[in-house]
């Protein structure tokens, strides 16, 4: 397939673009590097890969056939987000506008990537796809939660009113190699910290709960998607929950030291919960994680032993 991912250049987007590669399918990189980096893609030579530097809230076009567009841009953690609210959400409304137009106009598949952040602070544990969520919409972080609502809704227009062939999913906290390191999110923050032999920054009390998938298993859940027919959201996440506090004590026997914990205010509208039900994902495209945390932190801490 001829294939189009927006975000190309990002930490998810790169990864993906490896593996369908690998896969024998010719892929265009669309990323105006705001976030994304090109060392992620520098590696990737040959004739079925090309990159262009733009931004997807302009008019979009490209030449030739499409089978298939995937929308993985945008900004994706709270420093980004919070730092770039405007264009957090234009890329979530008119990125979003212009990539499905781009898939109207080429008669192509079109995979939205979604976001557990629909959720907001849920009411509900573990969250489902029918669950609407508990979203501050005036908050510092609704930029990111309601970009994200809107591109869902759009995506079902699309869908519904031009019969677009039509994906969603909610990606659940994912972490491996070619994360940024200042990016702010707490894997990359707590290995870098933990390398410097730093004291490891945990907000609130640390009782808030997460779930952390490997990237590689995050791969394998977009391409079964993509692959699939379902159009209705799908989690796509982990569901081995832990505590914000249990996970700083993974890293520092991960690392092998005796770190001290500095507790920090909690962010506005910080989410208490967050644990994907991934019922979907197993009956219908037979998906979930197999990457222990464990094993998947070893990784990315020796990736991140090369950039502190």
């Amino acid at each position: 397939m001829r294939i189009v991912i927006t975000g190309g250049a990002g930490f998810i987007g790169s990864h993906l673009t490896d593996r369908l590669l690998a896969e024998g399918n010719e892929v265009i990189c669309i990323d105006n590097l705001s976030t994304g980096s090109v060392a992620n893609i520098n590696h990737i030579r040959g004739p079925k890969f090309s990159f262009i530097n733009y931004d997807v809230t302009n008019y979009l076009f490209i030449d030739g056939e499409v089978d298939f567009i995937l929308h993985f841009a945008s900004p994706a953690s709270p420093i980004d987000y919070l730092r770039m609210p405007i264009q957090t959400l234009k890329v979530g409304s008119l990125g979003t506008h212009k990539a499905l137009g781009l898939a109207l106009a080429k008669k192509a598949g079109f995979l939205l990537a979604s976001t557990s952040e629909v959720y907001g602070d849920p009411l509900v544990n573990p969250q489902e796809e029918s669950y609407w969520g508990n979203v501050n919409p005036i908050g510092p972080r609704g930029v990111y939660d309601e970009a994200k609502r809107f591109a869902e809704a759009l995506t079902m227009a699309y869908h519904r009113y031009h019969n677009v062939d039509t994906r969603i999913i909610r990606i659940f906290n994912t972490y491996g190699p070619r994360m940024r390191m200042n990016d702010g999110r707490v894997v990359p923050t707590m290995l870098s910290q933990a390398l410097k032999g730093e004291r490891l920054t945990i907000f609130g009390d640390g009782s808030q709960t997460r779930s952390f998938c490997y990237i590689s298993d995050m791969v394998d859940g977009i391409i079964r998607i993509m692959n699939s027919s379902i159009y209705e959201p799908v989690n796509l996440g982990n569901p081995r929950e832990m505590s914000i506090l249990e996970f700083a004590q993974i890293i520092r026997k991960l690392i092998d030291k005796e770190l001290e914990f500095e507790f920090e205010n909690l962010p506005t509208d910080d989410p208490k919960v967050r644990r994907p039900d991934i019922t979907r994902a197993r009956t219908e495209i037979g998906w979930e994680p197999v990457v222990k945390l464990e094993d998947g932190l070893k990784t990315t801490l020796e990736y991140c032993r090369l950039r502190i």
